[in-house]
């Protein structure tokens, strides 16, 4: 039992970040105010020749496509001209496709991530009770820290070269270079400029790292409340924190 509740804990420590920024990553995805501010943001109805309006509808099919089975995204649109045009072309179109798959991915592991902590924590309560709850604690502490180092890691390669660091984000992704796009053409890239996913990935990030924070703040707070009280067991991860 002691190995299954060591790989256990490991697996939770693990869980806890990557189920926040997940869930955050959705919640931007499916946030209508989101799309809004790229239109409002970066002017992409004048980028684009298209009216706001039919941006913004556009925008609830593109939610629309990454939580449904349509396998490819097809979406006419009224330019400022009065032309009715097909929104992208078939390199976007395929990129859509591409984004889509990496999207629903990302949805799974959030799914399954959040069941894990849930399951992990109600566990705890159940068998635990409340001295095991001390080492929860000192789990989401770790769990904290370790999301706070890996999340600078990554934000400090982004600020020193967003440009850089984006093209690599997209080579991990993608086997394809149709997310290469060009911006004085193609809709895509107009209307979800670069700059527009640098405010994104800051605000997943600030998001993420406020999340972990307050977790481990508030579990350094029990851990004090409670430092008299006994402890059920401890994982080697927990006893090396100090708990």
């Amino acid at each position: 039992m002691g190995l299954v509740r060591n790989v256990a804990a490991l697996l939770f420590i693990i869980a806890v970040p990557v189920a926040l920024i997940t869930t955050n990553i959705r919640i931007v995805t499916n946030e209508p105010r989101v799309y809004e501010y790229a239109a409002d943001r970066y002017d992409t109805p004048d980028t684009t020749g298209i009216p706001k309006g039919e941006l913004l509808r556009a925008g609830g099919a593109i939610r629309q496509y990454f939580k449904n089975d349509q396998d490819a995204l097809f979406i006419r649109v009224i330019t400022d001209e009065g032309e009715t045009v097909s929104l992208f072309n078939s390199r976007e179109t395929q990129h859509m496709k591409d984004v889509k798959a990496v999207l629903q991915t990302t949805f799974r592991v959030q799914e399954v991530a959040v069941l894990f902590v849930l399951a992990y924590i109600v566990a705890v309560f159940i068998w635990a009770r409340e001295s095991g709850l001390r080492a929860l604690a000192t789990q989401l502490i770790i769990a904290g820290g370790a999301g706070l180092v890996a999340i600078g890691g990554i934000g400090a390669f982004a600020a020193i070269g967003f440009d850089t660091f984006w093209d690599n984000f997209h080579g991990v992704l993608f086997t394809n270079d149709f997310w290469q796009l060009d911006p004085d053409t193609d809709h895509l890239i107009q209307m979800f400029p670069e700059e527009f996913w640098r405010d994104v990935t800051i605000w997943i990030g600030i998001g993420t790292v406020a999340e972990l924070a307050a977790l481990a703040f508030f579990s350094a707070i029990y851990l004090g409340v409670t430092r008299n009280e006994p402890v059920a067991y401890e994982t080697p991860l927990a006893h090396s924190a100090g708990a």
